[in-house]
């Protein structure tokens, strides 16, 4: 085999790596992404508890820089603070390093397993945490595959006649191997396909497992610079998290560098393989890194904020930040496809506020403000405005000569609008309301009957967004999908609540003060859950697949 076939297969090799950890990874969010972000709010005001739950979810998510990117969601929005932020992006890159120690075994047996297996589950059902089930264990046994192809493709270096000039010139000079290591992990934009990559080359024989030590120290400064360029736009505050990441663990790869060059200490103790003692190496560093991160935390915050500040831009004119555009040209009315356009964009721009309000409901019940009850309020008169704009532009379109599709688009729009005005009204009247009871009379709900709202939540802000697809794509799979999981949710509901009668027959204390306000909400989120569900109702109508009664099989 010549140098550029194993060139290519080892490239096609990283690609497959790379596809399967994305697959892994958007599996996991979209079948798990709101209740694991629910679940992750609750535990980040403990600073150590936020680290495990970092490892753990970086674990799943098989990326540190995706945790790093929702923390710094979170203390950019006020919801947790900059230390433990921090502290979780420290447990998260535990994590990765064990996800790579994980991929180490020999897992042959898991790729034809997990290929039919998920494969199978995905093709024989329609409910989506399920197809998303199916899709992870696709996705991991790709990424055993191209583990395998990977040391495959680097079989044929053992004889290259390059590669050892290659290498005696890294051994030679660290400082290149390390800035190399750090360039491949960002251009790869994955810490452990570039760990992973690594550690095959060592397995084989291809770089000794000290200078394999010196390219992990690289990954881990490359992986340091991902999250930060990612939010380089970003507000300062959500800036926060992958700054103070890239101080502690870019920083820290660079001293660690240093010591190593120092005193080169012998590396047996790591392990009597190779690949071992750069895994272990590897894990080695990330928990040096968490635990210099504890005393360290505070000070690595304040000059967190110091840089952050030195590039905060400008503010624009408050005229600017405020103006309210609207995409509803009249000029374009006696050209209904269009207008029809425009009622579509503005329309999604409704949508996009009620999801900012969604959203933004479940983290008053947490945490009730009431400059912010005021803000919530505030949206749902945007809300309002747009709505009647939206049915006062549609109105003057349909004097004018429609198709028969024209007709239909028009009325699914306006049908639209007005549920999510509806939905805007039960957050602000209804919801706001039980928040301030809440607030009102500092109560507390269980630490179960708080999963339970908060799981239940995210499932409805899951339906919404495919709600708000489904109006832009019309698509019928995932209108057939919205609808399904309505049915589901409607199971959910009676499960949950007949847990909260079960704590209510105990005397819970908490569940008997908050009773009423858990099953209002309950209830509010299902209407909601409805309404939203019901926009998918004129495309499945459409295909003919949607009786009066009840959802015909696709």
């Amino acid at each position: 085999m010549n140098g550029s076939s194993v060139l290519l297969h080892l490239a096609g090799a990283v690609a497959l790596l790379l596809w399967a950890t994305r697959m892994v990874r958007t599996g996991v969010e979209r079948a798990y992404g709101e209740r694991m972000r629910q679940s992750l709010r609750g535990v980040l005001h403990n600073p150590m508890l936020a680290a495990l739950w970092g490892l753990m979810l970086s674990i799943a998510l098989q990326s540190s820089t995706a945790v790093s990117l929702l923390v710094g969601s979170f203390v950019g929005s006020g919801i947790v603070s900059g230390i433990a932020g921090l502290m979780a992006v420290r447990g998260a890159e535990v994590g990765s390093a064990l996800v790579v120690k994980i991929l180490s075994f020999d897992l042959t047996l898991l790729v034809p397993l997990c290929l039919v297996a998920g494969t199978a589950i995905f093709m024989s059902t329609e409910r989506s945490n399920w197809r998303q089930m199916g899709r992870i264990l696709v996705g991991i046994g790709l990424l055993v595959l191209s583990l395998q192809m990977t040391g495959q493709a680097t079989e044929p270096l053992r004889n290259s006649d390059l590669l050892p000039v290659i290498v005696g010139y890294l051994d030679t000079d660290p400082v290149t191997a390390f800035l190399l290591a750090a360039v491949m992990t960002w251009l790869f934009h994955s810490s452990i396909a570039a760990v992973l990559l690594v550690v095959t080359f060592a397995s084989r024989g291809l770089i000794q497992p000290e200078l394999g030590i010196i390219m992990i120290c690289g990954v881990n400064l490359g992986s340091s610079f991902i999250a930060p360029i990612l939010t380089r736009n970003a507000a300062p505050q959500v800036r926060i998290v992958p700054m103070g990441n890239l101080l502690m663990r870019g920083l820290g790869s660079v001293v660690i560098l240093i010591l190593y060059l120092s005193f080169k200490p012998s590396i047996a103790f790591l392990g009597a393989a190779p690949a071992d003692q750069v895994i272990n190496g590897h894990i080695l560093f990330n928990i040096i890194i968490l635990i210099a991160g504890l005393p360290l935390s505070h000070l690595v915050l304040k000059a967190t904020k110091a840089v952050v500040a030195i590039n905060v831009p400008t503010e624009s004119p408050r005229s600017l930040d405020h103006a309210e555009l609207s995409a509803l040209d009249e000029s374009v009315l006696d050209t209904p496809s269009l207008a029809l356009a425009n009622a579509t964009r503005e329309t999604v721009s409704v949508c996009e506020t009620v999801e900012i309000m969604l959203r933004g409901i479940i983290d008053l019940y947490e945490n009730p403000d009431q400059a912010r009850i005021d803000e919530l309020s505030a949206l749902d008169d945007k809300v309002d405005r747009k709505h009647a704009a939206i049915k006062l532009y549609l109105a003057k379109l349909t004097t004018r000569k429609l198709s028969d599709y024209e007709v239909g688009r028009a009325r699914e729009l306006l049908g639209a609008c007005v549920k999510l005005e509806q939905v805007g009204d039960i957050i602000v009247r209804n919801m706001l309301a039980l928040v301030q009871k809440k607030m009102d009379r500092k109560l507390q709900f269980t630490d179960e009957g708080w999963r339970e709202l908060s799981d239940f939540h995210a499932r409805v802000l899951t339906n919404a967004r495919m709600a708000f697809n489904v109006l832009v794509s019309r698509d019928r799979e995932t209108a057939h999908q919205l609808v399904l999981e309505k049915d589901h949710l409607r199971d959910v509901e009676k499960q949950t609540s007949d847990r909260h009668f079960s704590r209510l027959r105990e005397g819970t204390p908490r569940s008997l003060e908050t009773s009423s306000i858990h099953l209002d909400t309950i209830r509010d989120l299902k209407q909601i859950n409805s309404l939203l569900a019901s926009m998918a109702y004129p495309v499945l109508e459409e295909q003919g697949l949607l009786n009066t009664t009840r959802l015909r099989a696709l």
